[in-house]
């Protein structure tokens, strides 16, 4: 292995290395409600993947460990269950050590899961002791006051343990198999984002704990057919029109009495969103499957009764944000919904932004302002594509303050401390900067990133008649008297949740990568994506494929206008709804693409998950002919183009089976296809070796299958 940050490293092994760059960048961010310190997690540097818990004086800028997991674990290796595999990979996290932290009310203690076990760590005093616990453990979190850890366990189990090391016992007891207490069910983790399952009381008196029973799911096997002496693992997976888990919700005192959270489960099973603040009583976002009705629901803590507070509903569905809903210090509710041509922040139902923002996120609610991150609404005079910014909107009504923008701008905040996090496209990596009182400090907290070996120049435009947000890289060094037309690789995700075209440098390296071995490369945000408006995120409801396929198309075409792009020869790549969208790019518009590189796609979307693919097409025992109308399957028999698919087998998201049945549907019509199977590797491809070779592969069968030189650059 060339060693890190040398001159001999190539970027495909660097990036690989360095997990995107993102190995060695401070992360996770809390500030104490007084400000007085900052907590975060960081390696200690750009190739180590192991986190230490760090914190940060804002005083001083002062950082220091606040937990080493070499240290707590007498260099030992990690252990992690089975349980704790599947919860990264549905979190997507690919780093080891202490990978995610929760803090008591005043931001002393901290609580971590490490290897299964228990550990708390004094933050004000220094130390970390290991707490005992009948683990292995999942994502432990402390009572208010700090007196208490609940913690859900790999057997279902939700316990309890005092932070001075005694008294550790079960609050609620495995029922049965398949029952977990105090943890989120797939469909939360994958689709809603929403990772807990546990919460507890401002006063730290008593719980809110998910029952989640996943008995009712399907059960799938996963097997690892390049080590045919290995049990295929099974797993529950809630697929398109098939049972998803059941989930109620229960208050849970410290000394195991439960009462059941009642409301309409039939109408509303999903549990998408829980908020419990000293603003007002516990608040539940409940959805109906289709997601086009929700509810919110106020909760009794005494007797677990529920009145509705407001009914939502939306033609074609309702988003969930973070951070809403909430209640402001008075009771006041807070929540994001959708206005014409953006999304504003409501108080009560009256919009406190206008159309000049488009609400991303609340990132927090002070007592007098809330702090947000929005990108330009269809009133902005800006309409740069990619930017995202940090604003103060007053809760008594007035103007809102911008905090920061220029970038992709992101930042929490904790009495008078606020860190601003910014990427932006000129330079690398992403600055973290604190200010107090709304002042810059001088302060920013470390990067320990390693700096890329090339520079990525992407330009950014708005694209055609319907503007589409796109960004063009070409060559280092292109001369286009000398160079004249160059091939042409579309770039995407080009689906809903993942925004491509950002005003973030590190977001284009790949990308850059491909363009200096000879491409012009072309990212493209079409319909369906987020960060526009409403209307355009929506437009996709009941037909995924014809929007996002041609957009890619007319962004191609109006950029060929200003860019030396030759449409002779353009080829397609992407990843999971990149891969799909590259797959169906080669099948229905073979006059416009000329080779592909699928990788992880979703080839029949009833082989998808509940809550994403019914969002969009409805269930389909209702409407079988839009999943036969998204269907890779379907059309398999008009493949005419070159066409490799990536997938790796161990993928429990979207299972290998995706790539399987499309590779028999293009046999049997007798298309010629390159498939590509990764063993032991998931949705992910954190492994090194695989990850860089990847982008080896792939360059070579995009250059061949357009007649290009084989030299790399």
């Amino acid at each position: 292995m060339t060693p890190s940050g040398t001159t001999s490293d190539t970027f495909p092994r660097q990036y690989a290395r360095t997990q995107r760059y993102t190995v060695g960048q401070p992360r996770s961010f809390r500030v104490t409600p007084d400000g007085a310190r900052v907590v975060f997690l960081r390696s200690r540097g750009g190739s180590d993947r192991t986190n230490l818990l760090w914190t940060l004086d804002p005083a001083d800028g002062t950082e220091r460990i606040a937990a080493d997991p070499a240290e707590l674990l007498a260099g030992g290796e990690e252990d992690l269950s089975p349980a704790e595999r599947a919860r990264r990979e549905r979190m997507r996290e690919s780093s080891a050590g202490v990978v995610g932290y929760a803090l008591d009310g005043s931001g002393e203690l901290a609580v971590f899961a490490l290897s299964g076990r228990l550990f708390a760590a004094d933050l004000a005093g220094g130390g970390v002791r290991e707490l005992p616990a009948a683990g292995p453990v999942l994502d432990p979190h402390p009572s208010p006051d700090g007196r208490w850890v609940a913690y859900p366990t790999t057997g279902g189990e939700l316990r309890l343990t005092a932070t001075d090391g005694t008294g550790d016992r079960a609050l609620v007891e495995v029922e049965q198999p398949g029952v977990m207490w105090g943890q989120a069910e797939f469909i939360a983790q994958e689709e809603m984002d929403r990772d807990e399952g546990l919460w507890w009381s401002p006063a730290g008196d008593r719980l809110l704990a998910a029952r989640v029973d996943d008995a009712p799911v399907h059960r799938w096997w996963i097997a690892d057919p390049a080590n045919p002496e290995k049990t295929p693992v099974q797993v529950g997976y809630p697929a398109a029109g098939t049972p998803n888990a059941e989930v109620t919700l229960w208050l849970v005192e410290l000394d195991g009495r439960r009462t059941e959270v009642v409301w309409d489960r039939t109408t509303h099973p999903y549990l998408a969103r829980v908020h419990w603040s000293a603003g007002g009583p516990p608040l539940l976002q409940v959805q109906t499957r289709d997601q086009r009705g929700q509810l919110l629901l106020a909760v009794d803590p005494a007797t677990g009764a529920v009145s509705t507070v407001l009914e939502e509903r939306d033609e074609a569905w309702l988003e969930l944000f973070n951070g809403v809903p909430a209640w402001t210090a008075d009771g006041g509710l807070l929540r994001i919904g959708d206005e014409p041509g953006h999304r504003a922040l409501l108080l009560d139902g009256v919009p406190l932004t206008d159309d000049t923002l488009h609400l991303r996120q609340v990132l927090s609610v002070g007592p007098t302002d809330v702090l947000v991150r929005a990108s330009a609404g269809e009133g902005a005079e800006d309409q740069t594509p990619g930017l995202t910014g940090v604003y103060a909107v007053p809760l008594a009504g007035g103007p809102v303050r911008e905090l920061i923008t220029g970038g992709a701008a992101d930042a929490v905040r904790g009495g008078p401390v606020t860190l601003l996090a910014v990427s932006r496209l000129d330079r690398p990596g992403r600055t973290v900067e604190l200010l107090v009182d709304g002042k810059p400090t001088g302060h920013t907290v470390t990067s320990h990133a390693e700096p890329p070996v090339l520079t990525a120049r992407a330009q950014l435009r708005l694209a055609g008649e319907r503007r589409i947000p796109s960004a063009v890289l070409l060559p280092t060094g292109y001369d286009r008297d000398r160079d004249g037309l160059l091939p042409v690789l579309m770039n995407p995700y080009g689906g809903p949740h993942a925004q491509m075209v950002v005003q973030a440098h590190n977001a284009f390296l790949s990308s850059q990568w491909f363009a200096d071995q000879g491409f012009a490369v072309v990212v493209a945000d079409g319909r369906g994506t987020p960060g526009r408006s409403p209307a355009w995120e929506k437009s996709i409801a009941g037909d995924m494929a014809g929007p996002t396929l041609q957009d890619q198309v007319d962004a191609l075409r109006a950029l060929a206008e200003e860019f030396p792009l030759d449409l002779e020869r353009v080829a397609i790549r992407g990843w999971s709804y990149g891969g799909y969208l590259s797959a169906l790019a080669v099948l229905r518009r073979p006059d416009v693409f000329h080779a592909a590189v699928a990788g992880a796609p979703v080839t029949d979307m009833a082989l998808y998950d509940t809550h994403y693919t019914e969002r969009y097409l409805g269930l389909p025992q209702e409407h079988p002919e839009r999943y036969r109308g998204q269907s890779l399957i379907e059309a398999a028999p008009g493949l005419r183009r070159p066409l490799m698919i990536v997938h790796g087998l161990a993928d429990d998201n979207v299972v290998a089976a995706h790539t399987l049945r499309l590779s028999s549907a293009l046999l049997a019509a007798g298309r010629p296809h390159t498939v590509l199977p990764l063993s032991g590797v998931t949705h992910m491809t954190p492994q090194e070796q695989v990850a860089e070779n990847l982008l080896l592969l792939q360059v070579a069968f995009l250059k061949e299958s357009l007649g290009m030189p084989a030299e790399r650059g």
